[in-house]
């Protein structure tokens, strides 16, 4: 590899692509569009100018020998030299696939850039259900001033959190502060982060969700999450519960979730992910007052700083591939997670 072909595929400020430049000097860069951001302008202000770029395309992969960013999977069909794959997201079922990526390739994940925008989201749309603002909003479209009832404090409330990476750990630090009682849940052991009371191992979820008034979704999308919220599940949940996902939709039983939501039996829902998504229309969901459901928008681009940390991500690990060091968040093919 005399000189190494890298291709980005996020539109990136001039102030970012310098900084790829500095990382690697001696690199050759194209910058393409991939699947996750629009071509063009950066959103709303304050942004600041993202540069325009063509899509990416299949002559672009088999160029590559790096790419930063995600790319639809069937274009790697194409990548016989590719060596890395830095994706944009935190979540990478789609690279895992056997086959999906070349022999030998490295797969990261961009872990880290994630936690503020999602954790921030998730505590929003929490004190929303709690004070029933959802509620006062529906009522305010039919123009009825009118008490919903009363309504609860995180002070004092058991947040149990599944998965305490970037996300759930900046989420359950922000219940912490508020006055909840924080359980964590992790896949794997060790020592105990001062932002939870209780850590616990995922083998413990049914003797914990009795005891949740709040039940928050941080996990990826593996084969071992799929359907973990099990109708079964959410019927040994405390009454009055409230659920978030912002991880994976199919992590959750859509309909058993529903069938709750309407008895009245869990107190709300906040849904950034749901299954089927792109949720359809006429879907019950989008009719119980109880849910509050966004379209898969408290990571992405909305919060510039996330667009700020996967850059910084892009740069410092492609300064690593270049000096041939270690990657950092590297992820594990057979577990879907990030190595430790």
């Amino acid at each position: 590899m005399d000189t190494p072909h890298i291709l980005v595929t996020i539109p990136l400020s001039q102030q970012q692509r310098e900084a790829l430049f500095a990382a690697a000097p001696q690199a050759e860069i194209r910058f393409r569009l991939g699947e996750d951001l629009p071509s063009g302008r950066g959103g709303t202000l304050p942004f600041p100018q993202l540069l325009p770029a063509e899509r990416v395309t299949e002559e672009d992969a088999a160029w590559a020998h790096a790419i930063l960013g995600n790319v639809t999977p069937g274009l790697l069909e194409k990548a016989a030299c590719l060596q890395w794959l830095q994706t944009s997201s935190a979540g990478v079922e789609w690279y895992t696939q056997p086959g999906v990526l070349p022999q030998g390739a490295v797969l990261t994940n961009a872990t880290g850039a994630y936690g503020l925008a999602i954790s921030e989201h998730m505590l929003g749309t929490l004190l929303m259900i709690f004070k029933k603002l959802e509620l006062y909003r529906d009522a305010q479209n039919r123009e009825a001033w009118a008490s919903q009832g009363q309504v609860r404090t995180l002070r004092g409330a058991v947040v149990l959190v599944l998965g305490l990476g970037d996300i759930g750990g900046d989420f359950a630090r922000l219940c912490k502060a508020l006055g909840a009682y924080v359980i964590g849940l992790r896949r794997t052991g060790g020592e105990k982060p001062d932002f939870v009371d209780e850590l616990h191992l995922t083998g413990d979820l049914d003797r914990l969700l009795p005891q949740a008034d709040v039940v928050a979704v941080t996990l990826p999308g593996t084969p071992q999450t799929r359907g973990m919220l099990s109708r079964e599940r959410i019927g040994e949940m405390k009454e009055g519960a409230v659920v978030l996902n912002v991880g994976r939709g199919y992590i959750v039983d859509t309909e058993a979730l529903c069938d709750a939501l309407e008895s009245g039996r869990l107190g709300g829902a906040g849904l950034d992910v749901t299954d089927p998504e792109p949720l359809p229309p006429g879907h019950r969901l989008w009719r119980l007052p109880t849910a509050v459901v966004t379209p898969h928008v408290s990571g992405g681009y909305h919060l510039w700083e996330t667009h700020e940390r996967i850059a910084g991500i892009f740069a410092e690990n492609l300064g690593r591939f270049m000096r041939g060091e270690p990657l950092k968040n590297q992820v594990d093919f057979s577990t879907g997670y990030r190595r430790r």
